[in-house]
């Protein structure tokens, strides 16, 4: 049974990795909110483990062993924010911080509990795809709402949920997975975007707009 420390690693490092390949210490640091050293410490550890794979400025990169830890934690993770958000009914900001504390206690039989009893889902209330419980993980082909032109249609599939004051303003404005959306706008030199869902437009932020995924097509507009 690996600590709550090394499986929050453990996930962080899949995270990151899904990102942009190999992670930096100091990038793990970041994302853990500790310093540089502990990082550090904690991947020697990893490393020692064989969960991991690290070369000195080249980053570290899960193992099979790991990556397969690491997706069971998400999958708990996943699966107990959905059940928060659809039997308890939490709203989908606040689910990622209870689904944290829970996700290193619960058994396998009470997660696979949930999965039955939520009709087996294949995503989170944010979109994220939950991983099946042999390790496999289908994430989908999503281009980040920031990156698209105007005049692309689509389909909101995942927004990020990193920041709960975030996903709170995202859903006061339908900007929620499954949402149809049109960019508009987009103003030259980095600047907002204009977006439109049914009848209402939006003007984002590109930072705000880059934790939006879109399942894009080409269309005459939502």
């Amino acid at each position: 049974m690996l600590s709550q420390a090394v499986q929050d690693y453990l996930k962080a490092i899949y995270k990151l990795q899904e990102r942009g390949g190999a992670v930096s210490t100091t990038a793990l640091a970041e994302a853990m909110d500790v310093a540089a050293a502990s990082a550090t410490g904690m991947v020697k550890k990893l490393a020692s483990l064989k969960l991991v794979r690290h070369n000195p400025y080249q980053g570290v990169i899960l193992t099979k062993a790991g990556e397969k830890m690491a997706l069971e934690v998400i999958r708990h993770h996943r699966l107990l924010e959905l059940y928060l958000a659809e039997a308890l009914g939490y709203s989908w900001d606040k689910v990622h911080e209870e689904a944290e504390r829970l996700e290193h206690v619960i058994s396998e039989e009470f997660e696979e509990r949930i999965f039955e009893a939520l009709g087996r889902p294949t995503r989170d209330p944010h979109g994220d795809p939950i991983p099946a419980r042999d390790g496999t993980l289908v994430a989908g082909n999503h281009e980040r709402l920031s990156d698209l032109e105007p005049g692309t249609t689509g389909v909101i599939r995942r927004v990020s949920d990193s920041d709960a004051e975030m996903l709170r303003y995202l859903g006061t404005r339908g900007l929620v997975p499954d949402a149809a959306v049109e960019i508009v706008e987009k103003a030259p030199f980095n600047g907002p975007i204009t977006v439109r869902t049914g009848e209402t437009s939006h003007v984002l932020g590109r930072d705000l707009a880059s934790h939006i995924q879109v399942e894009s097509r080409a269309g005459d507009g939502v």
